[in-house]
């Protein structure tokens, strides 16, 4: 494994390119939605033991920690001690995947193509017309996800996933920023609104 994976692994940064966007998914237990509106307060679960150092790590905790802490703080939410009475707890997983996406380049308009039109492909060498060309390539993807769960009957009742293009270069600022933008667009859906009858 190369450092510069390794390093990426280790960041769990869901580092993006700046420009790239972060999709986002929420599920939740519908017969929880009356007690998830009525939660106050919350604490985190302890750090998933024996799992990937790489990515279940303290600096990865304290990143995600502090991202979330603020979007929950901002939303009227009050953090207790670990020990103390919480309506809900939270805690996180996190993933880096090899990902390939595979794209098909053809002159079948009668126009040609050049790599200058997409950055990410590069040279790509294709046939005559109508001849059409596979491009390959590889990416990173990262995915970090939250969960809630409740404090009375310790089940899970929430859950929400965000995955993003790994960015190549990622520095300790833009990681946390990133992270940042996944937490928001995640807790922007908590707690769910209660479905219309």
């Amino acid at each position: 494994m190369s450092l510069p994976l390794r390093l990426a692994g280790a960041l769990l940064v869901l580092g993006l390119a700046s420009c790239t966007s972060i999709s986002t998914s929420t599920n939740y237990d519908p017969n929880s939605v009356q007690a998830l509106d009525s939660y106050r307060t919350y604490a985190w679960l302890p750090m998933k033991a024996g799992a990937d150092p790489r990515i279940y790590n303290p600096i990865i905790q304290a990143r995600v920690q502090l991202a979330v802490d603020r979007e929950l703080q901002a939303r009227g939410y009050q953090k207790v001690e670990e020990g103390q009475k919480a309506d809900f707890k939270v805690g996180w997983h996190g993933a880096v995947d090899e990902k390939v996406d595979v794209d098909v380049i053809n002159n079948f308009y009668g126009y040609a193509w050049d790599p200058w039109y997409d950055p990410f492909f590069g040279p790509v060498a294709y046939g005559g017309a109508g001849l059409s060309q596979p491009v390959v390539r590889e990416y990173r993807e990262g995915t970090l996800i939250l969960d809630v769960v409740d404090g009375a009957s310790n089940k899970l009742v929430w859950r929400g996933t965000a995955q993003a293009e790994l960015s190549e270069h990622m520095d300790a600022k833009k990681s946390q920023k990133l992270i940042n933008k996944a937490a928001d667009e995640l807790l922007e859906k908590f707690p769910p609104e209660p479905q219309k009858k």
